[in-house]
Order: structure tokens, then C-alpha cells, then sequence
């Protein structure tokens, strides 16, 4: 009867970090450029008893890569990136982090920024400085940037984060890897579009059944607990009559 109880808790664990990055997906299915929160389950097998015990761990969470949509806004200034690559930006505390929402502006020094401020960043890590002045913005697949009779005034540089790199959540839908990135040189695969800007990754429709599922999933554990809980009880009260 423990173990029902113990299996059915290791349950109700799991299910709540699953409900948790269900409801921080919805709450960002429209913000641009956002990775969805997925968690990986493993299951523990207790050999402590004479048979054997299967138990849920609380879950592994992991930042998904899928990409997202691209929207058309035919904004000079909105980038979205086509492949896996991903825009490298810098806060004012100089901490790099990398981001697929392309939504830029001309910051009051020149520099390109996001729009919550940080720099973004050329292929060679330096910030890339536009001259409001010399008019739109022209941006090619490889991201190099022109301007009127100016020019080539700098390249948005795109970076690709190994495979096996753990990602963290930084601000503006950006992440952080713990290995280093790999500056794209070839655009055959990876590419920058102008005038268009990446949503989420997230399927709202998924999500909310997700949402249903855990929902009903974690009454049934809980009814297993209250069943388990029952039956003690009654085992004691007729173990205590008889005693």
C-alpha cells in the first residue's frame, strides 16, 4: 500500500513540473522568437522491497530548438533568421546571450539594438553602428548591411550553439549556452531574412491539451493517494479490533 502511495506522490511531482513549463509556454505563445520549455521523464526502479518498484522522476526540463513561423512585417528593421543559427546580443553589463527575435531599432549612439536595448552583434562580436541619416537599411542573407551610397556599413553576425549544449533562459527570448558557439561563415543553410520576424515555437492548440491531460493525470494520482490512504486506514482499525 506504501508503494501505491509513494509511486502515486512521484507522480503528482512529475505532472506539476510538467503543468509549470505548460503554463510559462502559453503565457509566451506569441512572444517573437521564443523556445518552448519541454521535460524529459526517467523512470527510477526501487529494489528495495521484495518486488520491484517503479517510480517517476520530477523531470529533466530542456529548452526545445523547433523553429517557429516566420511573419512577414516588411520592416527593414526585423530580422529573421532561416536555419538554426541564432542573433548574438550583449546588455550593458557586456553578458552575451543569443536570440531569435530579430525585432531591431537604431539605439541614440547608431548602434543596432534590440528592442528591449541590447547590442546586436556582428559576425566578429563587435556592435554594428548605422547611420540614421543615410536611409534604409538594406540587409542581405548574409546578413551584411548597406546603406544608401554609404555601402556595406557591417555584417549581423549568426552563431550556431553545438548540439550538446545545455541552454539557460536569458531576457529577451535569448538563452545561454554552457560551451561556445560557432560563427556561421557559409549561408547555404543559415541565413538572415529581412522584413520578416520568427514567432514562437510553441502550438497553442498542443499545449492546452497538454494542459487537460496533466490536469486529469494528476486527479487520478491524487484519488490514488486518497484510495491508498482509505485502505490504511481501514487496516488499522481492523488490525487495532482484533488486537
Amino acid at each position: 500500500m506504501e508503494s501505491a502511495l509513494y509511486v502515486a506522490l512521484s507522480a503528482q511531482v512529475a505532472l506539476s513540473n510538467r503543468l509549470e513549463t505548460v503554463a510559462r509556454n502559453v503565457a509566451n505563445m506569441n512572444t517573437a522568437g521564443y523556445r518552448a520549455d519541454e521535460v524529459k521523464f526517467a523512470e527510477l526502479v526501487s529494489k528495495a522491497a521484495q518486488d520491484k518498484v517503479s517510480f517517476s522522476t520530477g523531470g529533466e526540463k530542456y529548452i526545445s530548438r523547433q523553429y517557429g513561423s516566420l511573419n512577414k512585417t516588411d520592416n527593414p528593421l526585423d530580422l529573421a533568421v532561416e536555419g538554426e543559427a541564432w542573433f548574438a546580443i550583449r546588455d550593458v553589463n557586456g553578458n552575451l546571450s543569443y536570440t531569435r527575435d530579430g525585432r531591431l531599432q537604431i539605439g541614440n549612439d547608431g548602434t543596432l539594438r534590440t528592442l528591449t536595448g541590447q547590442q546586436i552583434l556582428g559576425a566578429g562580436g563587435q556592435p554594428i553602428a548605422l547611420d540614421p541619416d543615410a536611409g534604409t537599411p538594406l540587409i542581405t542573407q548574409s546578413g551584411e548591411i548597406s546603406q544608401g551610397d554609404v555601402g556595406i556599413v557591417g555584417q549581423v553576425g549568426l552563431f550556431l550553439i553545438p548540439d550538446d549544449a545545455q541552454l539557460t533562459r536569458a531576457e529577451n527570448s535569448a538563452v545561454i549556452p554552457d560551451k561556445p558557439v560557432i560563427p556561421v561563415q557559409t549561408y547555404d543553410t543559415n541565413g538572415v531574412r529581412q522584413g520578416y520576424v520568427e514567432g514562437s515555437n510553441i502550438n497553442p492548440v498542443r499545449e492546452m491539451t497538454k494542459m487537460i491531460m496533466i490536469s486529469r493525470a494528476f486527479e487520478s494520482a491524487t484519488k490514488m493517494i486518497d484510495t491508498s490512504n482509505e485502505s490504511q486506514e481501514k487496516a488499522i482499525r481492523e488490525l487495532g479490533a482484533t488486537s
